[in-house]
């Protein structure tokens, strides 16, 4: 057998990717038609979100304020000093965690409750289920002015319930320094309270029903039954949107405006209010971003301290 009639195998040229040919390409294109789906969605969410988040976080670094004319300078952490010996700011920052606690807790209790009766074979249960989501379907505004007419000192149907019943003359509810607040998250939690009651029915209709059977079967009570089988079943779904209600409630607005645009003497201005007049009534809005920031820091401590929470736990639902 000379040389030249030897058999050689031929090299296999594979792509650099080490697969077979047009493999790294079919990657190549899945990820750019991934994206192509993705960018949809993700264009507002940089545009209403990212971007004027970064541009506030910049902002809180400059001594920015209204008027065409007013050039803006780059003041470093002037603003951040100037907030911390801001004592009306940290007064607003303590009513606002005392307005999310106070409509958060009791907002789950009832929400609770309620989602557990509407879970019960009940007749006309879908009518009960449509009512209870009402206030969700209502604007803050809408829900704010319809509860100013409630505590209406003169003709509001509290006042005039109070007094048909011989209890007093009523009072001025959201203009009185003791009665506002408690007024206000009264208010709040009639209005956030039917969504968390839809995701806490949606978690007690994920519970699997032959595990109350075996409870009852087994002599079980109806406290040690939901204890047992309907909390542990229930608990990623309640921290869940505890975690949710506590920043929304936080970061409340609108609702409060209307009502009592954080009066009476500032015993409700919430941290948001806050920054509003700060920003629109006085044009501060280099000082009002610096607030912003620091209400987005306490949220993302938040939002870490509940995701730690649940990953120390063991949730992976």
């Amino acid at each position: 057998m000379t040389l030249a009639s030897a058999t050689v195998p031929s090299e296999r040229h594979e792509p650099p990717g080490g697969g077979p040919p047009g493999k790294g390409s079919a990657r190549i294109n899945r990820s750019a038609g991934t994206w192509f789906l993705v960018l949809p969605a993700l264009i507002p969410i940089l545009v209403l979100s990212v971007g004027p988040l970064l541009y506030g976080i910049a902002l809180s670094f400059t001594d920015a304020q209204s008027g065409r004319t007013r050039s803006t300078q780059w003041t470093g952490v002037l603003n951040f000093q100037d907030l911390l010996h801001d004592g009306l700011f940290w007064e607003s920052f303590r009513i606002g965690l005392v307005w999310a606690v106070g409509v958060t807790v009791p907002q789950f209790v009832l929400a609770l409750g309620l989602a557990l009766l509407l879970s019960q074979n009940l007749r006309m249960r879908w009518l009960a289920r449509a009512l209870a989501i009402i206030p969700w379907a209502m604007p803050e505004v809408v829900v704010g002015i319809m509860w100013r007419l409630v505590y209406n000192p003169d003709a509001g149907i509290l006042n005039e319930t109070i007094r048909d019943l011989g209890l007093g003359d009523g009072r001025d509810w959201l203009t009185g320094l003791a009665t506002a607040l408690p007024a206000v998250i009264l208010v709040g939690v009639w209005a956030g309270m039917p969504q968390t009651t839809v995701a806490l029915l949606a978690g007690l209709q994920n519970t699997p029903y032959e595990l109350h059977e075996a409870a009852a079967l087994d002599g079980a009570g109806a406290w040690r039954r939901f204890r047992t089988v309907t909390w542990p079943a229930l608990r990623p779904v309640a921290l869940s949107i505890t975690a949710l209600n506590f920043i929304w409630n936080f970061n409340s607005f609108a609702l409060v405006y209307v009502l009592t645009n954080g009066g009476p003497g500032g015993r409700t201005r919430l941290p948001m209010l806050f920054a509003y007049e700060e920003a629109f009534r006085y044009g501060q809005f280099g000082y009002a971003a610096a607030m912003g920031c620091v209400m987005v820091a306490v949220i993302s401590v938040i939002l870490a301290v509940y995701l730690v929470g649940r990953l120390g736990g063991g949730e992976d639902r």
